[in-house]
Protein backbone atom coordinates (compact mmCIF):
# COMPACT_ATOMS: atom_id res chain seq x y z
CA UNK A 1 0.00 0.00 0.00
CA UNK A 2 3.23 2.49 0.70
CA UNK A 3 4.32 2.19 -2.93
CA UNK A 4 0.47 2.48 -4.07
CA UNK A 5 0.20 5.79 -1.64
CA UNK A 6 3.64 7.21 -2.96
CA UNK A 7 3.12 5.98 -6.60
CA UNK A 8 -0.16 8.10 -6.75
CA UNK A 9 1.42 11.06 -4.99
CA UNK A 10 3.76 11.30 -7.63
CA UNK A 11 1.74 10.95 -10.57
CA UNK A 12 -0.10 13.90 -9.24
CA UNK A 13 2.59 15.78 -8.26
CA UNK A 14 4.27 16.02 -11.70
CA UNK A 15 1.31 17.96 -12.60
CA UNK A 16 0.51 20.03 -9.76
CA UNK A 17 3.19 21.41 -7.69
CA UNK A 18 0.67 22.83 -4.57
CA UNK A 19 1.17 18.91 -3.93
CA UNK A 20 3.61 19.26 -0.75
CA UNK A 21 4.21 16.28 0.99
CA UNK A 22 5.04 15.98 4.85
CA UNK A 23 6.52 13.60 6.93
CA UNK A 24 7.38 13.11 10.89
CA UNK A 25 10.47 10.14 10.30
CA UNK A 26 8.14 8.44 9.08
CA UNK A 27 9.73 8.07 5.71
CA UNK A 28 10.42 4.84 3.79
CA UNK A 29 12.73 4.19 0.46
CA UNK A 30 9.46 5.44 -1.12
CA UNK A 31 9.36 8.45 0.12
CA UNK A 32 13.20 9.11 -0.57
CA UNK A 33 12.40 8.51 -4.03
CA UNK A 34 10.03 11.19 -3.98
CA UNK A 35 12.08 13.74 -2.71
CA UNK A 36 14.56 13.57 -5.39
CA UNK A 37 12.20 13.56 -7.55
CA UNK A 38 10.33 16.91 -5.89
CA UNK A 39 12.81 18.55 -3.65
CA UNK A 40 10.79 21.79 -3.04
CA UNK A 41 7.76 19.75 -2.44
CA UNK A 42 8.40 17.17 0.29
CA UNK A 43 9.30 18.31 4.34
CA UNK A 44 10.29 16.05 7.24
CA UNK A 45 9.35 17.61 10.84
CA UNK A 46 11.30 15.24 12.54
CA UNK A 47 9.14 13.73 15.26
CA UNK A 48 6.63 16.82 15.76
CA UNK A 49 3.33 15.36 14.43
CA UNK A 50 1.75 18.45 16.37
CA UNK A 51 3.99 20.91 14.34
CA UNK A 52 3.58 19.16 11.53
CA UNK A 53 -0.13 19.04 11.34
CA UNK A 54 -0.37 22.87 12.15
CA UNK A 55 2.00 23.37 9.28
CA UNK A 56 -0.21 21.62 7.06
CA UNK A 57 -2.59 23.84 8.08
CA UNK A 58 -0.94 27.14 7.21
CA UNK A 59 0.45 25.42 3.78
CA UNK A 60 -2.68 25.13 3.14
CA UNK A 61 -4.28 28.50 3.10
CA UNK A 62 -1.43 29.50 1.16
CA UNK A 63 -2.69 27.77 -1.81
CA UNK A 64 -0.59 24.80 -0.90
CA UNK A 65 -2.34 21.05 -0.86
CA UNK A 66 -0.38 19.39 1.54
CA UNK A 67 -0.43 15.23 2.27
CA UNK A 68 0.11 14.44 5.94
CA UNK A 69 1.83 11.30 6.31
CA UNK A 70 2.73 9.44 9.38
CA UNK A 71 2.09 6.43 11.95
CA UNK A 72 -1.72 6.50 12.26
CA UNK A 73 -1.86 6.18 15.93
CA UNK A 74 0.55 9.49 16.00
CA UNK A 75 -1.74 10.59 13.72
CA UNK A 76 -4.65 10.66 15.23
CA UNK A 77 -4.44 10.83 18.94
CA UNK A 78 -0.89 12.68 19.55
CA UNK A 79 -1.91 15.42 16.73
CA UNK A 80 -5.89 15.45 17.28
CA UNK A 81 -6.43 18.91 18.91
CA UNK A 82 -4.49 20.64 15.71
CA UNK A 83 -6.50 18.12 13.25
CA UNK A 84 -9.62 19.46 14.93
CA UNK A 85 -8.94 22.92 15.32
CA UNK A 86 -6.38 23.61 12.60
CA UNK A 87 -7.53 22.05 9.80
CA UNK A 88 -11.32 20.30 10.12
CA UNK A 89 -12.68 23.73 12.13
CA UNK A 90 -11.37 26.05 9.32
CA UNK A 91 -12.62 23.59 7.19
CA UNK A 92 -8.81 23.70 4.92
CA UNK A 93 -7.80 21.40 2.30
CA UNK A 94 -4.98 19.59 4.27
CA UNK A 95 -4.71 15.23 3.75
CA UNK A 96 -4.12 13.37 6.34
CA UNK A 97 -2.61 9.76 5.47
CA UNK A 98 -2.45 7.48 8.89
CA UNK A 99 -0.06 4.61 7.36
CA UNK A 100 -0.42 1.28 9.37
CA UNK A 101 -4.35 1.54 10.08
CA UNK A 102 -5.29 -1.77 13.13
CA UNK A 103 -2.78 -4.31 13.58
CA UNK A 104 -0.57 -3.63 10.75
CA UNK A 105 2.66 -1.95 13.33
CA UNK A 106 2.36 -5.76 15.02
CA UNK A 107 5.33 -6.12 16.24
CA UNK A 108 5.53 -2.99 17.87
CA UNK A 109 1.97 -3.40 19.73
CA UNK A 110 -0.44 -1.39 21.25
CA UNK A 111 1.31 2.04 21.49
CA UNK A 112 1.34 1.71 17.35
CA UNK A 113 -1.82 0.00 17.15
CA UNK A 114 -4.27 2.34 14.71
CA UNK A 115 -7.53 0.99 16.66
CA UNK A 116 -9.56 3.41 17.72
CA UNK A 117 -8.92 6.21 14.67
CA UNK A 118 -12.28 5.79 12.95
CA UNK A 119 -13.65 6.80 16.35
CA UNK A 120 -11.71 9.21 17.55
CA UNK A 121 -11.49 11.55 14.17
CA UNK A 122 -15.04 10.35 13.18
CA UNK A 123 -16.70 13.04 15.39
CA UNK A 124 -15.34 15.82 13.25
CA UNK A 125 -17.18 17.88 11.40
CA UNK A 126 -15.87 17.97 7.68
CA UNK A 127 -13.94 15.44 7.81
CA UNK A 128 -13.86 12.92 4.67
CA UNK A 129 -12.77 9.41 6.05
CA UNK A 130 -11.70 6.71 3.79
CA UNK A 131 -10.51 3.44 4.50
CA UNK A 132 -9.05 1.63 1.73
CA UNK A 133 -8.04 -2.06 1.61
CA UNK A 134 -6.08 -3.01 -1.02
CA UNK A 135 -2.99 -0.99 -2.95
CA UNK A 136 -5.09 -0.46 -6.12
CA UNK A 137 -7.77 1.25 -3.60
CA UNK A 138 -5.00 3.19 -2.18
CA UNK A 139 -3.94 4.82 -5.34
CA UNK A 140 -7.89 5.58 -6.24
CA UNK A 141 -8.77 6.79 -2.63
CA UNK A 142 -5.18 9.36 -2.97
CA UNK A 143 -7.16 10.19 -6.62
CA UNK A 144 -9.86 11.49 -4.58
CA UNK A 145 -8.51 12.47 -1.48
CA UNK A 146 -7.01 15.18 -3.63
CA UNK A 147 -10.27 16.13 -6.22
CA UNK A 148 -11.94 16.91 -2.86
CA UNK A 149 -11.82 20.05 -1.40
CA UNK A 150 -11.31 19.99 2.14
CA UNK A 151 -9.97 17.60 4.69
CA UNK A 152 -9.47 14.24 4.40
CA UNK A 153 -8.11 11.55 6.61
CA UNK A 154 -6.60 8.14 4.58
CA UNK A 155 -5.96 4.94 6.40
CA UNK A 156 -3.75 2.66 5.00
CA UNK A 157 -2.09 -0.80 5.26
CA UNK A 158 1.80 -1.38 5.30
CA UNK A 159 1.55 -5.74 5.05
CA UNK A 160 1.43 -6.25 1.60
CA UNK A 161 -2.07 -6.55 1.07
CA UNK A 162 -3.69 -8.54 -1.31
CA UNK A 163 -5.25 -7.20 -4.32
CA UNK A 164 -9.25 -7.82 -5.01
CA UNK A 165 -9.67 -4.94 -7.30
CA UNK A 166 -9.18 -3.56 -10.83
CA UNK A 167 -6.19 -1.44 -11.50
CA UNK A 168 -7.59 2.01 -12.36
CA UNK A 169 -10.86 1.84 -11.30
CA UNK A 170 -12.42 5.15 -9.27
CA UNK A 171 -13.18 5.81 -5.81
CA UNK A 172 -16.45 7.05 -5.46
CA UNK A 173 -17.21 8.10 -2.17
CA UNK A 174 -19.95 6.73 -0.90
CA UNK A 175 -19.56 3.49 -2.68
CA UNK A 176 -19.19 0.27 -1.08
CA UNK A 177 -18.06 -2.95 -2.86
CA UNK A 178 -19.80 -6.36 -3.07
CA UNK A 179 -17.35 -9.02 -2.96
CA UNK A 180 -20.56 -11.56 -1.70
CA UNK A 181 -24.01 -11.46 -2.32
CA UNK A 182 -26.05 -13.06 0.21
CA UNK A 183 -29.83 -13.84 1.08
CA UNK A 184 -29.28 -14.81 4.86
CA UNK A 185 -26.98 -12.48 6.25
CA UNK A 186 -24.63 -9.57 5.31
CA UNK A 187 -20.90 -9.40 6.47
CA UNK A 188 -19.41 -5.39 6.59
CA UNK A 189 -15.65 -5.01 6.73
CA UNK A 190 -13.34 -2.27 5.99
CA UNK A 191 -9.59 -1.67 5.70
CA UNK A 192 -6.82 -4.23 5.35
CA UNK A 193 -8.28 -6.84 7.46
CA UNK A 194 -10.39 -7.53 4.13
CA UNK A 195 -8.22 -10.62 2.98
CA UNK A 196 -8.58 -12.46 6.38
CA UNK A 197 -12.55 -12.03 5.93
CA UNK A 198 -13.12 -12.99 2.53
CA UNK A 199 -11.63 -16.10 3.10
CA UNK A 200 -13.81 -16.68 6.06
CA UNK A 201 -16.73 -15.91 4.17
CA UNK A 202 -15.65 -18.25 1.24
CA UNK A 203 -15.18 -21.16 3.61
CA UNK A 204 -19.01 -20.29 4.78
CA UNK A 205 -20.12 -20.00 1.49
CA UNK A 206 -18.42 -23.28 0.28
CA UNK A 207 -20.42 -25.27 3.10
CA UNK A 208 -23.89 -23.63 1.30
CA UNK A 209 -24.25 -21.02 3.48
CA UNK A 210 -25.56 -17.79 1.95
CA UNK A 211 -23.86 -14.77 3.11
CA UNK A 212 -23.01 -11.64 1.33
CA UNK A 213 -19.71 -9.76 1.80
CA UNK A 214 -19.63 -5.74 1.76
CA UNK A 215 -16.12 -3.57 1.81
CA UNK A 216 -16.81 -0.19 2.99
CA UNK A 217 -14.40 2.28 1.72
CA UNK A 218 -16.13 5.35 2.51
CA UNK A 219 -16.31 5.43 6.72
CA UNK A 220 -17.56 8.94 6.28
CA UNK A 221 -19.70 10.06 5.11
CA UNK A 222 -21.90 6.50 4.86
CA UNK A 223 -24.10 5.57 2.46
CA UNK A 224 -26.69 4.84 4.61
CA UNK A 225 -28.78 4.30 1.77
CA UNK A 226 -26.30 1.77 0.44
CA UNK A 227 -26.47 -0.48 3.76
CA UNK A 228 -30.07 -0.18 4.50
CA UNK A 229 -30.84 -2.13 1.33
CA UNK A 230 -27.60 -4.67 2.00
CA UNK A 231 -29.26 -5.44 5.48
CA UNK A 232 -33.33 -4.97 4.88
CA UNK A 233 -34.45 -8.33 4.87
CA UNK A 234 -31.38 -10.61 6.31
CA UNK A 235 -31.98 -12.78 9.01
CA UNK A 236 -28.82 -11.37 10.27
CA UNK A 237 -25.29 -7.89 9.79
CA UNK A 238 -22.32 -8.86 11.07
CA UNK A 239 -19.45 -6.26 11.45
CA UNK A 240 -15.71 -7.40 11.01
CA UNK A 241 -13.68 -4.71 12.21
CA UNK A 242 -9.74 -4.36 13.44
CA UNK A 243 -10.78 -2.03 15.37
CA UNK A 244 -12.80 -1.40 18.53
CA UNK A 245 -15.94 -2.17 18.38
CA UNK A 246 -16.80 1.18 20.03
CA UNK A 247 -17.09 3.69 17.78
CA UNK A 248 -15.96 2.01 14.47
CA UNK A 249 -17.80 0.60 12.10
CA UNK A 250 -20.36 -1.34 14.32
CA UNK A 251 -21.31 1.53 15.95
CA UNK A 252 -21.87 2.81 12.76
CA UNK A 253 -23.89 -0.24 10.95
CA UNK A 254 -25.88 -0.71 14.98
CA UNK A 255 -27.02 3.34 14.23
CA UNK A 256 -28.09 2.38 10.18
CA UNK A 257 -30.10 -0.24 11.76
CA UNK A 258 -31.55 1.60 14.89
CA UNK A 259 -32.51 4.88 13.12
CA UNK A 260 -34.29 2.86 10.08
CA UNK A 261 -35.81 0.58 12.55
CA UNK A 262 -34.69 -2.34 10.78
CA UNK A 263 -34.86 -4.81 13.06
CA UNK A 264 -32.14 -7.31 12.02
CA UNK A 265 -30.00 -8.68 14.37
CA UNK A 266 -26.39 -7.56 14.58
CA UNK A 267 -23.40 -8.95 15.74
CA UNK A 268 -19.84 -7.40 16.01
CA UNK A 269 -16.31 -8.89 15.59
CA UNK A 270 -13.29 -6.69 17.04
CA UNK A 271 -11.75 -5.52 19.91
CA UNK A 272 -14.06 -6.15 22.69
CA UNK A 273 -13.14 -3.08 25.20
CA UNK A 274 -9.42 -4.14 25.14
CA UNK A 275 -6.04 -3.42 23.40
CA UNK A 276 -4.90 -6.00 21.62
CA UNK A 277 -2.92 -8.96 23.09
CA UNK A 278 0.42 -9.89 21.38
CA UNK A 279 3.50 -9.31 19.13
CA UNK A 280 5.26 -10.41 16.02
CA UNK A 281 4.00 -10.29 12.38
CA UNK A 282 0.49 -9.54 11.55
CA UNK A 283 -1.31 -12.88 11.08
CA UNK A 284 0.63 -13.53 14.31
CA UNK A 285 -1.13 -10.58 16.29
CA UNK A 286 -4.80 -11.10 14.30
CA UNK A 287 -4.85 -14.65 15.46
CA UNK A 288 -3.86 -13.92 19.06
CA UNK A 289 -6.73 -11.26 18.78
CA UNK A 290 -9.42 -13.30 16.83
CA UNK A 291 -8.92 -11.60 13.99
CA UNK A 292 -7.44 -14.06 11.33
CA UNK A 293 -9.29 -16.32 8.74
CA UNK A 294 -9.56 -19.31 10.53
CA UNK A 295 -10.84 -17.48 13.62
CA UNK A 296 -13.40 -15.25 11.89
CA UNK A 297 -14.77 -19.16 10.09
CA UNK A 298 -15.56 -19.98 13.84
CA UNK A 299 -17.00 -17.03 15.46
CA UNK A 300 -19.17 -16.38 11.67
CA UNK A 301 -20.90 -19.91 12.39
CA UNK A 302 -21.05 -18.70 16.24
CA UNK A 303 -23.27 -15.48 14.96
CA UNK A 304 -24.91 -17.18 11.95
CA UNK A 305 -25.95 -19.36 14.96
CA UNK A 306 -27.51 -16.10 16.72
CA UNK A 307 -25.38 -16.25 20.00
CA UNK A 308 -24.03 -13.19 21.40
CA UNK A 309 -20.34 -12.75 20.65
CA UNK A 310 -19.84 -9.86 22.63
CA UNK A 311 -21.89 -7.74 25.74
CA UNK A 312 -21.30 -4.43 26.76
Amino acid sequence: MLRAYIGKLWELAEIDERIVHLLADSGTGYDELFRRGFPGQMFNFGIAEENMVAAAAGMATCGKTPFVYTAGAFLCYRSLEFVRDDICLPNLNVKLVGMGSGLAWSSLGPTHHTTEDIAVLRALPNLLILSPATPNQVSAAVEAAYRHNGPVYLRIGINNEKEFFEEGVPLEIGDNDVLFEGDESVVFTTGSILEEVYNAVAMLRREGKSVGLINVTTIKPFNYAAACRSIKGKKQAIVVEEHSIYGGLSGIIAETIALNALGVPLSVIGLEDQFAVGYGTVQAVRKANGLDAESLYSRLKKAKRHEQLYVG
